[in-house]
């Protein structure tokens, strides 16, 4: 046991400039969680609701925040919603809730599995189609089974707190080098080694450490972009090759997007794992080079500089030491984005990253806040699937706006202020986790 531990923090010494401590695993600073992803695709098989008995309980995971329970009325603008989407994802949320929990504090908390088991089967039960869009009788199905609790802070007040937005970036790309195609896109490689320090010591639930073993048997921090990029002989399989730099190093940096091949078809590069490296803007290094004032380090402005600076794109991607690694998934449902922490593909304007300390994962939530840039009211239900490095506090939340341009265009220019409503089984008393 003695030596184990003075291995374990001898490595942690080694590997400190590598280590993770990010709920989502990710370098991506919000959203997109995928590291804590089932590899199993549970949303193209149908619900299954076990019998309680067969839904064990675990300890219970303490939660920060505090809950009010009101009446549906006091949820301002929910006569409104057009609840679009809202029942294929609270099926597939309940595929999701129906599953056992681990009990691993390596996880993010989890809505109690138990306390949904009876709504989930009524949902199984109510003949309701997994794609229907019947407002009135999704409306009246969520108001009978579920009941509406307002997020308070740690301190008993009305939580609110900045609503920002993610998405799923959109690529050109290649199976094969050729052309324009000259950005690779990487799977995740055979020699990463990856710790789950949380094993060992529960203080340190959350945090992994990624290297490689060299000589045989030393544990060294794994390369950094740069390393990867100047050696071919040692880099990992090529899922695809991207037209352009700056988009895929955006796609790396939300942690999952799209690809349109150059065939026609188009693929999925879903989060895999990372070197365990941190995250550095490229934006920042701009301006500080003098190259662009920080307030213009736009995606269009930092492609603009790319193309106009072709000699020194390498220079710029590789001051972010990061580099992310991914997983090809075919796209069977393109309603269906990328898989956020929960393991459910995430459905655009129907999502959200939060922190599961206030809102455990899997809880329906009913958002109140603006859209970007403006004043006009955007309260929609949506579902806490995803976490995110920034995404700390009682009702901070990151809103998944979807795949594509317009969708980027979106979560690029949003930070509102929002508040939020956790819907819960009325038969279970206040939000819980596990």
């Amino acid at each position: 046991m003695t030596a184990l531990r003075n291995f374990s923090l001898g490595l942690i010494a080694v590997l400190l400039s590598a280590c993770s401590t990010t709920t989502s695993d990710s370098t991506r600073p919000v959203g997109l969680g995928g590291a804590h992803a089932p590899k199993t695709d549970i949303a193209t098989q149908p619900l299954q609701v076990p019998d309680l008995t067969q839904l064990p309980e675990t300890p219970v995971r303490p939660l920060v925040g505090k809950y009010q329970a009101v009446q549906w009325g006091a949820l301002p603008g929910w006569a409104n919603d057009d609840l679009q989407h809202v029942w294929k994802g609270f099926i597939n949320n309940c595929k999701g809730l129906m599953r056992p929990v681990s009990g691993s504090l390596a996880m993010p908390a989890r809505a109690a599995p138990r306390a949904w088991q009876p709504v989930c089967l009524a949902a199984h039960n109510s003949g309701i189609s997994p794609d229907s869009n019947d407002t009135q009788r999704i409306r009246q199905f969520l108001e009978t089974h579920l009941q509406p609790w307002r997020l308070l802070d740690a301190n008993g007040k009305i939580a609110k707190n900045t609503v920002t937005g993610y998405y799923e970036p959109l690529i050109r790309a290649s199976k094969r080098q050729h052309g324009p195609y000259q950005w690779p896109l990487y799977a995740v490689p055979n020699d990463l080694l990856t710790i789950d320090l949380g094993g060992l010591y529960p203080e340190l639930a959350g945090k992994r450490i990624r290297g490689k073993i060299v000589d045989g048997n030393r544990v060294v921090p794994y390369d950094t972009r740069g390393e990867i990029t100047a050696n071919p002989a040692r880099q990992p399989k090529v899922l695809v090759w991207a037209d352009d730099p700056v988009e895929a190093f955006f796609l790396q940096i939300q942690g999952s997007g799209r690809a349109v091949l150059d065939t026609g078809a188009a693929v999925r590069l879903a989060y895999g794992d990372h070197n365990g490296h941190p995250y550095s803007s490229i934006g920042k290094w701009l301006a500080d080079q003098g190259e662009l004032p920080l307030a213009q380090t736009s995606m269009q402005n930092i492609k603009k500089w790319a193309k106009e600076n072709p000699h020194r794109v390498h220079e710029m991607l590789n001051v972010n030491k990061a580099m992310v690694f991914f997983n090809e998934e075919t796209i069977t449902d393109p309603l269906l984005g990328p898989k956020g922490a929960y393991g459910i593909p995430l459905i655009a304007e129907r999502a959200v990253a939060v922190d599961p300390t206030f809102v455990p994962l899997g809880a329906p939530v009913y958002l109140a806040t603006t859209y970007p840039g403006t004043q006009q009211p955007l309260r929609k239900l949506v579902f806490a699937q995803d976490t995110g490095a920034a995404i700390k506090g009682a009702a901070r939340t990151d809103f998944y706006w979807g795949t594509g341009d317009q969708a980027g265009a979106q979560a690029g220019k949003m930070k509102q202020t929002g508040e939020m409503w956790v819907l819960w089984p009325k038969q279970a008393g206040a939000p819980s986790a596990r």
